[in-house]
């Protein structure tokens, strides 16, 4: 059996708040950049993949409902989206780095309260065991190809945005080529 959706994003959040801890406990400048890196590598991923299988799939399933919903997420990832993008730029000896990723966390697990005690609830009531499953795969393999950093410019809806991830991805992950990455994490 494999996973639901909710517990491929609940992964996701707990291994996002895993990296805020390493990047907080991290020894010396260059633990923390990789750190950095790796939390705006996953978080990015992770918010256009929710906003590309999970909200359509709200939208679908619950109707007004689920359109008012994820108009309230939607908002809620622009927040998080232009502190990461401020964020991954930052260097973690700048002043206003802690100050900024705290924020951001503050914002994250806002949002990340609304997803659980909120969305997840009323769309995982309409779906299957299988159909829970087959959203879960479609976030996971989703998340192979969505842009590696922020870009709160872009739009965040479908198709647009579908578009705009496609255009940002491969420049996202060249650019990545020049980055270091905590060596315990693995990349796709």
């Amino acid at each position: 059996m494999g996973e639901t959706i909710s517990e491929a994003i609940s992964a996701d959040h707990h291994a996002i708040d895993e990296m805020y801890e390493k990047i907080k406990s991290a020894p010396d400048l260059e633990t923390k950049v990789k750190w950095r890196n790796q939390f705006t590598w996953t978080l990015a991923r992770h918010a256009v993949s929710e906003e590309l299988t999970m909200y359509p799939a709200m939208e679908k399933h619950l109707g007004q409902e689920g359109i008012d919903l994820t108009n309230v997420d939607r908002q809620q990832h622009q927040a998080v989206k232009e502190d990461l993008h401020m964020l991954q730029n930052l260097s973690p000896s700048n002043s206003e780095f802690m100050h900024l990723l705290e924020r951001l966390m503050r914002d994250l697990h806002h949002h990340i309260e609304h997803e659980k005690n909120e969305d997840m609830p009323r769309l995982e009531s309409l779906l299957s065991r299988e159909e829970s499953e087959a959203l879960a795969r479609s976030f996971q393999q989703t998340k192979m190809i969505t842009p590696t950093r922020s870009h709160p410019s872009a739009p965040n809806r479908p198709y647009f945005e579908n578009f705009a991830a496609m255009l940002a991805a491969p420049i996202d992950r060249f650019r990545d080529l020049t980055r270091t990455f905590p060596e315990e994490e693995s990349k796709l």
